[in-house]
């Protein structure tokens, strides 16, 4: 508490305008411990201006790793990561005390569960708990034996609050779970709290997603800076096999690869938002914020946010297929519409509407079209417009009908565009048409292209 004081003293002396409020005070009480615990931010430090330059320090190296704008300044993205359910093992600092590169000596490595969750039968923390070794399982030497009694390398339990080796959990939500690196005494536990509630699914917090990542720390490996990867510190609920490359690559460093290699199709990394060659799946807006899609994920992007923020689709959205191919907004009856294949779903804000999914036949299609490419809602007319490969289609949303004469020729309707489109949105008279790695800025009423830049231009690139 000294260096919390301390720290509030620093920022109120810099700042001569106005006291600071409760909330500015709950937020410097929520990164002094979440930078404590998770970026070995010192206690007790002496001096405003010392504390002052630690706080900023680490506020830079959690922004750095979180690959958020480094800024040293607690802004709503920063504080927003703050928040989210997490592990509770530290981002950096090797877990504060231990040297790099620890493992375990043997191959053969024993596992026991000491006790378990009421949340769940027996039956399934057993098989969430071997589904989890098994993913490491696959891609190193390591071979798991469960003990029924005695001491075994990873001991397995669940508890709240302080459980038995001073590192307390904080109730619900929050600190999810933490387990310690391979090692004699309590090397290798692994502790779930028992505040949250577990499931084997996606409506709380699932056990065997939690139990691999958790397991990767029992194995040596420490946390990722890859969204896509196991190993990042965030908690995403995720279906399919949850291994990135990079969590691989770390493991077999440790271990070396499987001599009987199983065919594992790695989840592919995150895509980088200023990479040149960046493509988008689909655009939308949603409620003021634009969502963009690409693969498994989404940016986010809110006028109050700095830098845009990406989340897996399957966290936000675990009933929506995992790679969407258009999406539009319809302000006016404030949904938001996703398409996959031949089907489609409607969002109230960020809740799935009741009755979906539904065919996309259902707007008008011919049976022949598979899927969409593209879609974007033009407010002043009324129409959404629909791209299904060199053609596009117009959807009366008044109506609920399609209109007559479509389809129609993109090149023909769209001079200097060409004739496919991944990706639209409209603003104020233009439409912004993304192709491959680039975007055409179209004006609407003077039927052509006034500008083109790159794609992930919209992504402040």
């Amino acid at each position: 508490m000294i260096a919390v004081v301390l720290l509030l003293l620093a920022l109120a002396a810099q700042s001569s305008a106005k006291p600071l409020s409760s909330e500015d005070i709950d937020k410097q009480l929520l990164a002094e411990k979440y930078l404590h615990r998770f970026y070995g931010l010192p206690s007790g430090l002496q001096g405003r201006r010392t504390s002052s330059n630690f706080l900023q320090a680490k506020i830079k190296e959690m922004q750095k790793f979180f690959k958020l704008e480094v800024t040293g300044t607690l802004d709503d993205n920063t504080l927003a990561v703050m928040k989210e359910p997490r592990c509770g093992v530290p981002d950096i600092g090797e877990y504060n005390h231990f040297p790099r590169h620890l493992k375990w000596e043997n191959n053969n490595v024993t596992f026991r569960i000491v006790n378990y969750t009421p949340d769940l039968k027996k039956a399934d923390v057993d098989k969430a708990i071997r589904r989890a070794l098994n993913v490491w399982a696959d891609v190193t030497p390591l071979t798991f034996k469960k003990l029924y009694k005695g001491n075994a390398d990873i001991m397995i339990s669940f508890g709240s609050k302080e459980h038995g080796d001073y590192n307390p959990f904080d109730g619900p939500d929050g600190l999810l779970a933490h387990a310690y690196p391979p090692g004699q005494g309590i090397g290798g536990d692994t502790h779930f709290d028992e505040d949250e509630h577990w499931t084997k699914d996606s409506s709380a917090y699932n056990l065997y997603i939690v139990a691999a990542h958790e397991l990767g720390h029992a194995l040596g490996m420490s946390h990722s800076t890859d969204p896509g990867a196991l190993m990042y510190p965030i908690y995403t609920y995720t279906t399919g096999y949850p291994l990135a490359e990079d969590d691989i690559e770390g493991i077999q460093a440790l271990y070396g690869p499987n001599p009987n290699p199983k065919k594992v199709k790695p989840r592919p990394d995150a895509p980088k938002k200023c990479d040149p060659e960046l493509t988008f799946d689909a655009v939308t807006e949603l409620r003021g914020e634009t969502i963009i899609f690409k693969d498994r994920y989404y940016w986010r992007i809110h006028p109050q946010m700095v830098e845009p923020e990406l989340t897996l689709i399957k966290s936000t959205w675990p009933s929506i297929p995992k790679k969407v191919d258009a999406a539009y907004e319809n302000p006016e009856k404030d949904l938001v519409m996703i398409f996959s294949g031949i089907q489609m779903w409607a969002l109230n804000g960020y809740n799935l509407v009741d009755g979906y999914p539904k065919y996309i036949h259902k707007l008008g299609l011919p049976k022949s079209i598979r899927k969409i490419d593209a879609a974007v809602h033009i407010k002043d007319t009324g129409k959404t417009l629909l791209f299904t490969d060199e053609d596009y289609w117009s959807y009366d949303e008044a109506t609920g009908t399609m209109d007559s004469g479509y389809p129609r020729s993109i090149e023909e309707d769209f001079p200097g565009m060409e004739d496919e489109v991944d990706a639209a949105a409209y603003h104020y008279g233009y439409l912004y048409f993304f192709h491959e790695h680039l975007q055409y800025e179209y004006s609407y009423n003077s039927k052509k292209v006034i500008r083109i830049q790159r794609a992930n231009s919209i992504l402040n690139c």
